[in-house]
């Protein structure tokens, strides 16, 4: 079987690294950047192929004879890039967590008899999927909430913060408004609002702030409450509160002695190089979805818990082992005909398959992402 792999950085590549590993699978990988395309020279099956993929023409040459594409692109061409992949009949597992309604394209998606399944990293992507099953445990879900944050371990001032993904898409967490779910209805909040401190074993106090990390589950899961906050260390969100309302994230563009410049693309430049998480650079995620609800007239709650590290030994950061181990045994998934259902799927459709949840979780676990499950009996 033939796997297209779009995007080969710091997530891509260790995907496209996993999904060549045991032979299963035919990978390419594919990138704009020669130095993300080199770091896979060393592994055997993989080829790689440069280009430039935010054309139309490129996408359909690469995916031509290919059974399943997985997008890594940066979220701003996610949308149109998935359109074409889905455009060229391909199965799709899709972590570009691009700003658009994936819904958009299901119909699309099943005119051309494909499944697309969306948002598969771990947040969204893992936390949806835990949700669902939650919610599929009970008769009615009251809270499902989600606290993630990829940190540092080493802390280095003035940020204590580095990105393993598109640092633009960070920068969204800060802007876009937060949708939430409180009393059955939406409510949008601004970006960076509602700050809770919360201690976990091993990390110590963080504080959890409101972004619109919820997506499909504002729609799909009936719930009272549901939620998700991003967790970074102490006093992150007030730089990052001064930097947005002063104005430096504006994308239009202001004169400055004459010249146009977008006050985005400037900060952009001071910030990536201080964001940059470098080779041998220790990461962690940290996360913990909370169900409850009623079933059979007693109130329930699980809980999930994960704390991963840095993999030393193979040099791959946590981010990316989360986030891009979770859209590999979802290749995984489809390849072995486990999941078929046609048309545009959020992960919380997956959590419905008590055996599909189980397949993604032994999965992750054997590469050392492990999701520890506790149950309460509250009432």
């Amino acid at each position: 079987m033939k796997i297209l792999v779009l995007g080969a950085g710091l997530v891509g590549g260790p995907m496209a690294i996993d999904l060549a590993k045991d032979g299963e699978f035919e990978v390419t990988a594919a990138d704009i950047s020669s130095e993300a395309l080199s770091k896979l020279s060393a592994y055997a099956g993989i080829e790689t192929v440069r280009a430039d993929l935010d054309k139309a023409e490129t996408i359909k040459f690469l995916a031509a004879d290919k059974d399943i594409v997985v997008n890594a692109v940066p979220g701003f061409m996610g949308y149109r890039t998935l359109e074409r992949l889905i455009e060229c009949g391909k199965n799709v597992v899709d972590i570009a967590f691009f700003p658009e309604d994936m819904f958009g394209l299901d119909q699309l998606a099943k005119d051309k008899g494909v499944t697309v399944i969306c948002d598969i990293g771990v947040a969204p992507g893992m936390s949806n999927v835990l949700i669902g099953y939650g919610a599929a445990l009970l008769d009615t879900l009251e809270k499902g909430i989600t606290y993630v944050g990829g940190l540092p371990v080493v802390r280095t001032w003035p940020y204590e913060y580095k990105a393993v993904f598109s640092p633009i898409d960070v920068i969204e967490e800060y802007t876009r408004p937060a949708r939430y779910i409180d009393g059955g209805r939406m409510v949008i909040r601004e970006a960076l609002s509602d700050p809770e401190l919360l201690n976990f074993p091993g990390i110590g106090t963080l504080e959890a702030f409101n972004s619109d990390g919820l997506r499909t589950l504002a729609t799909t899961i009936k719930g009272d409450y549901m939620i998700e906050k991003t967790l970074r260390y102490k006093g992150h969100i007030e730089k990052m509160a001064v930097l947005r309302d002063t104005g430096f994230f504006d994308k239009e563009p202001i004169n400055i002695n004459g010249t146009m410049i977008s006050p985005l693309e400037f900060t952009s430049k001071l910030l990536f190089p201080k964001w940059k998480l470098e080779k041998g650079e220790e990461d962690l995620t940290i996360m913990q979805v909370i169900v409850e609800g009623i079933k059979d007239g007693i109130r329930n709650r699980y809980t999930w818990n994960l704390l991963d590290r840095y993999d030393s030994e193979t040099g791959i950061h946590s981010m990316a082992r989360t986030t891009g181990y979770t859209a590999t045994m979802t290749v995984r998934l489809l390849a072995q005909g486990l999941y078929s259902h046609k048309g545009v799927s959020a992960p919380e459709f997956l959590g419905k398959d008590p055996k599909i949840v189980s397949f993604l979780l032994e999965g992750l676990r054997r590469r050392g992402v492990v999701y520890k499950e506790e149950h309460e009996v509250l009432e």
